[in-house]
């Protein structure tokens, strides 16, 4: 990859010069006002006196250009972070910049998607890949602040890329609407390419057996993915046997499946954590960035604690993932919906501080939320991510239960459970049609600090129901709202938010595509 990158970090910038050279700079400064951050478009575009005058006749000219200039001030925001490396003197400073690497690379990678001329994608599929880019750059910049190394970041905010990337998107930018694909699917998913297995026999459809007692190929769930094929059209199953797997696993291949003998049977466990010194991100005990992965029938867990802090028991980057009858366990950040489109089917969520946390498209969907026992007495099961009112990302939470866990039950009475909090400006999130058990506190959502993001954000309910359900002592900020239009609930349901009629019949996952 890094090999790659440096060919690439030596052809695009030629590629682009020759591109915008020809357009005047009062027709740069015409387009670029029309952008959320005219300045850095403006610097990057128009600065350059050399230039002939040139018209930009239409807008799609324009997004494409602007795709290009941010697609090279990522590989020069790369090629920043490599320079960094030498000078990370201790394991913290490290950790942060060996993430910011890997986003840097996943964000040119998105980019490269987008304006490639093989893939074709609709207007919400670039939507989706440029809000995962803006993500990823995000991710990297919190990695230092929350290791206390933030000198180390100024050097990789200052090549503008968040703001050229919030310039695509606004320019991108598309209604709710499910996107049109050929014969139902996106180019690059094959029709039976998905298919979960349809018998109780999962050894004998698998590609590779993963047992603990040597009755497997693989002893182990790393051994198995480092012998997938890095890339394969088809599914490639990977069966893991009833046991307890105590490994960090990430998954980078494409439409790789996990699926195990059930939940509390088949269980992936680690321990990473912030406060054992890694960041949020890599904290993950299992994590999928490789498009069109699905898990069954799986425990994750994260058994770090909650001293200490973030500890993730599964993180997706995986476009189109999907999680059936798997169980997450944690306490804060357990769950890491952190881009992409996502769906969640009859899987359990345990945690305390935030727990289902991200920045993903994503809908569970007749799922259990278990709030558990925390420390400070106060549970806030949501804190979605939006950085960007054009993102098309958030949570949705459709048709599920929120209860206590066994260990909250007998004090749920002295702590305060909340749906959510807002992480970054522009959070969303919405309840629609789930039941809310008593733990759940009359305001409804908390506060992340002061006035911040309570206007920006979209937090809403719709026709939920139980003891927890009243919003007659919700809060009164601006940006949360008693949904009582089923055309305005209708544009956070899996057929809309996530497009899922175009690619969820294929996985054979029961799921609800409307109300």
């Amino acid at each position: 990859m890094a090999f790659r990158l440096a060919i690439t970090l030596l052809i695009v910038p030629l590629l682009f010069a020759s591109l915008v050279s020809g357009y005047s700079y009062n027709e740069v400064k015409n387009w670029c006002s029309q952008t959320p951050n005219p300045q850095p478009c403006e610097y990057f575009l128009g600065n350059n006196p050399a230039r002939e005058s040139k018209l930009i006749k239409h807008k799609s000219d324009f997004l494409k250009l602007s795709l290009q200039l941010a697609q090279e001030r990522a590989l020069n925001g790369h090629e920043n972070t490599l320079l960094l490396g030498p000078k990370c003197r201790n394991p913290r400073e490290k950790a942060a910049w060996s993430d910011c690497l890997e986003l840097y690379e996943q964000t040119i990678q998105k980019l490269n998607k987008t304006l490639d001329p093989n893939t074709k994608c609709s207007q919400t599929d670039a939507q989706t890949w440029l809000s995962t880019a803006l993500t990823n750059l995000e991710t990297c910049y919190a990695g230092f602040y929350e290791l206390g190394v933030q000198d180390y970041v100024l050097p990789l905010m200052s090549n503008n890329v968040t703001k050229l990337l919030s310039n695509t998107l606004s320019l991108n930018k598309v209604s709710y609407q499910e996107p049109s694909y050929k014969n139902g699917f996106p180019t690059w998913v094959k029709p039976g390419d998905r298919k979960l297995l349809q018998t109780s026999s999962a050894a004998s459809q698998a590609n590779i057996v993963v047992a603990k007692d040597g009755s497997g190929k693989y002893t182990t769930v790393n051994a198995a993915i480092s012998a997938a094929p890095k890339s394969s059209s088809g599914r490639y199953v990977i069966y893991v046997k009833t046991g307890v797997y105590n490994e960090q696993v990430e998954i980078k291949a494409k439409n790789i499946m996990l699926v195990g003998d059930g939940i509390g049977k088949t269980i992936i466990t680690g321990s990473k954590s912030v406060g054992g010194g890694t960041t949020t991100f890599r904290s993950a005990t299992v994590a999928a960035v490789g498009d069109g992965f699905i898990a069954r029938d799986i425990t994750f867990r994260n058994t770090a604690g909650a001293s200490n802090h973030q500890a993730v028991a599964f993180r997706s980057g995986s476009d189109l993932s999907v999680f059936y009858r798997c169980s997450f366990e944690g306490y804060q950040d357990t769950l890491y919906v952190h881009s992409e489109r996502q769906f969640y089917r009859e899987c359990n969520i345990y945690g305390t501080v935030d727990f289902i946390f991200g920045n993903a498209a994503v809908v569970f969907q007749n799922c259990n939320i278990f709030a558990r026992n925390p420390p400070n007495k106060v549970n806030t099961i949501t804190a979605q991510g939006r950085t960007d009112p054009n993102q098309n990302t958030g949570i949705s939470i459709h048709n599920s239960k929120v209860t206590a866990a066994s260990d909250l039950k007998p004090v749920q009475s002295s702590v305060k459970t909340y749906l959510g909090r807002p992480w970054k400006q522009y959070s969303r999130t919405v309840f629609m049609k789930t039941y809310l058990d008593s733990l759940v506190n009359s305001a409804g959502w908390l506060e992340w600090s002061g006035n911040f993001a309570l206007n920006t954000l979209y937090y809403g309910e719709y026709m939920n129901t139980g003891p927890g359900s009243s919003t007659s002592n919700r809060v009164k900020w601006s940006g949360y709202h008693v949904i009582t239009s089923a055309s305005e609930a209708s544009k956070f349901t899996v057929g809309n938010f996530i497009a899922g009629n175009s690619w969820l019949p294929s996985t054979s996952v029961a799921f609800t595509s409307g109300l």
